[in-house]
């Protein structure tokens, strides 16, 4: 599924394949969930500029392209 999911070309496909992956996971304790990273993050609809990588485990984030709205 792994190898699946990693070649499926369609981003919805495939976060679905992700999300029977975590589920089997899970399921069978090999891997427990501890958090995910969007859920303990806090989010401000006043910062601006902050662009995060979806498909990798670096952030990325380029605080010289931050700035807060007031």
């Amino acid at each position: 599924m792994i190898d699946r999911q990693s070649a499926e070309p369609n981003a919805e496909k495939r976060r679905q394949l992700v999300w029977e992956i975590e589920r089997r996971l899970a399921r069978d304790a090999s891997r427990p969930i501890i958090f995910y990273t969007r859920v303990a993050t806090c989010w401000r609809p006043r910062v601006k500029g902050l662009n995060f990588v979806v498909n990798s485990v670096f952030n990325s984030w380029r605080f010289e392209d931050v700035w807060l709205d007031r």
